[in-house]
């Protein structure tokens, strides 16, 4: 038997996380490193799947098929394709430097109610998630998927409500409160979109007979699997919605800006840099894969609340006074371009949708860590409470500023790419909808210069006077996401000749071919 790789690179942070919360709590510093040396181990996993991966080859590969439930056809079945391997390779660049920021996040720290912080706990969690959200990118059987979908939630509740920003200008009892609300708003709403998710998941297996991926799409390529026009409609629509819960997609995404807010700087990357990607993904993988026509079907509604999103998510950054939910929202904005890439239908909007999920995750890691160590510093999020921090912290107003322009694709930086991707690929079918995107870019421009110039620029306020300057392990979390989103920017084929195969496969399930230019004929 060959060597299951896509296993052992989701085990090792399971395995990771495991022992991680077992380290004594007196030994929280070697919790620390072992949860780093085991995300590095992660690494160089999903770099082997990355070189192993051959573009050209079948759609699915590496693959691993055990039999799991045995009379419910459930198997444990994996195998990648281009994107999924696209997105383990996010994940695995991004939980290093995820707990290299939150070093101190976890730290014992004494309050007014006595409590104490579990280091070992945090960083197991962010390990357990890790694995979870591998593994979902892995998963070809619909079940085994909707497991890992459904699980995630478990640390990420934790991590929220347990694990919440030390900067609140209210009493620990508020601050608590504050978590509490947003863990439990981020847990409801998933929840409801997962049990939405279970109902289509179980209708499905009535229709199919199995939970496969690959033997339903088969089924369906050569006729032996009908499924009713209606039928196909409604179970596509609840797979949707718990994607579009996930993804956020407006009016689904308002646990976003809540937990966000609440949650530590890394805690909040993970979020919204990789779990919220598996929303994304899933309407590649399954919604176009399992309901070609019902995708089709419903493609001018998508269209219409992913519009909103951008336009509805820039403009509640715009007026934003928190620096953390300035963030969010900019984040559900870009979701939106996302999700408008993915049913544009086009070659060029799904591959931009891919690759703006990837470089969407980069560039907020780079842009919220950094607002991370200053609002660390300052003990506050309110972006009224900084000014002239440029002129006391410059290497860390630079990397922000970097940040901020990553995050209004300012070309030459990696989502400029993936953003211009997408709005030619909805351009070239849905004209109306690509210009009323573009708005998007003015509004991105807008709120990011904003926060930097009420932030970095001005007379110098007295409490940031004595802030310090970026550390030497901040720099090795910041500096080299800046180098990615420089390199990716410049030069963005390695991922894009990964990614396209796996487009033209999704193409190919949907039926759809990219409009031909008209041209006028020569007098």
């Amino acid at each position: 038997m060959s060597f299951p790789l896509l296993t052992v690179t989701a085990a090792v942070p399971a395995v990771g996380a495991i022992l991680t919360a077992a380290v004594p709590a007196a030994r929280r510093t070697a919790a620390k490193w072992l949860a780093l040396l085991v995300s590095l181990a992660t690494l160089a996993l999903a770099a082997v799947v990355f070189v192993r991966f051959e573009p050209g080859g079948e759609r699915y590969q590496l693959t691993e098929s055990h039999s799991w439930i045995k009379d419910f056809g459930v198997r444990y079945e994996l195998g990648v394709d281009g994107i999924g391997v696209a997105l383990i390779a996010l994940t695995a660049l991004l939980i290093p430097f995820i707990i290299l920021a939150g070093w101190h996040d976890a730290d014992p720290l004494e309050t007014s109610s006595k409590r104490w912080r579990p280091t070992q706990g945090f960083f197991a969690l962010i390990l357990m998630v890790e694995a979870m959200v591998i593994l979902s990118f892995e998963a070809t059987d619909v079940f085994l998927f909707y497991i890992l979908f459904e699980a995630m939630l478990i640390p990420m509740y934790f991590l929220i409500g347990g694990f919440g920003d030390r900067a609140h200008a209210g009493s620990d009892e508020n601050a608590a409160a504050q978590r509490s609300y947003a863990a439990v708003k981020f847990l409801l709403y998933n929840l409801v979109g997962g049990l939405i998710m279970l109902a289509a998941v179980i209708g499905l297996y009535v229709v199919a007979g199995n939970f496969s991926l690959t033997e339903i799409a088969e089924a369906r390529a050569n006729g032996s699997l009908e499924m009713a026009t209606s039928t196909e409609r409604w179970l596509f629509l609840g797979f949707f919605f718990a994607f579009a819960v996930k993804a956020p997609l407006w009016p689904l995404h308002t646990w976003l800006p809540n937990a966000m807010g609440e949650a530590t700087a890394p805690v909040s990357v993970l979020i919204t840099a990789v779990v919220d990607k598996v929303g994304t993904f899933a309407m590649l993988r399954f919604c176009l894969g399992l309901f070609p026509e019902a995708s089709k079907w419903a493609t001018p509604a998508i269209i219409v609340l992913a519009l909103i999103s951008i336009v509805y998510g820039a403009l509640l950054a715009v007026g934003q006074r928190d620096i953390k939910r300035l963030v969010a929202y900019a984040s559900i904005s870009h979701f939106g371009f996302i999700i408008l890439g993915i049913f544009a239908m086009t070659t060029q909007g799904q591959s931009g949708a891919t690759l703006y999920m990837v470089n969407h995750g980069i560039s907020t890691a780079a842009l919220m860590l950094v607002a991370g160590f200053l609002i660390s510093r300052r003990g506050s999020r309110l972006i009224a409470d900084y000014g002239g921090v440029q002129k006391v912290a410059p290497v860390l107003a630079g990397t922000f500023l970097i940040g901020g322009l990553a995050t209004l694709s300012l070309p030459g930086l990696a989502p400029f790419v993936s953003e211009f991707l997408v709005l030619v690929g909805t351009y070239v079918r849905y004209p109306v909808a690509g210009v009323i995107a573009t708005t998007g870019i003015v509004l991105a421009a807008l709120y990011t210069l904003i926060l930097y110039q009420r932030t970095m620029t001005g007379p110098v306020k007295e409490e940031v006077r004595e802030l310090p300057d970026l550390r030497v392990r901040e720099l090795a979390v910041v500096v080299p996401l800046i180098a990615v989103l420089i390199f990716l920017g410049v030069f963005p084929k390695p991922l894009t000749d990964v990614v396209n195969p796996a487009v033209q496969h999704t193409m190919s399930d949907v039926q759809q071919k990219d409009p031909q230019p008209e041209v006028e004929a020569a007098k």
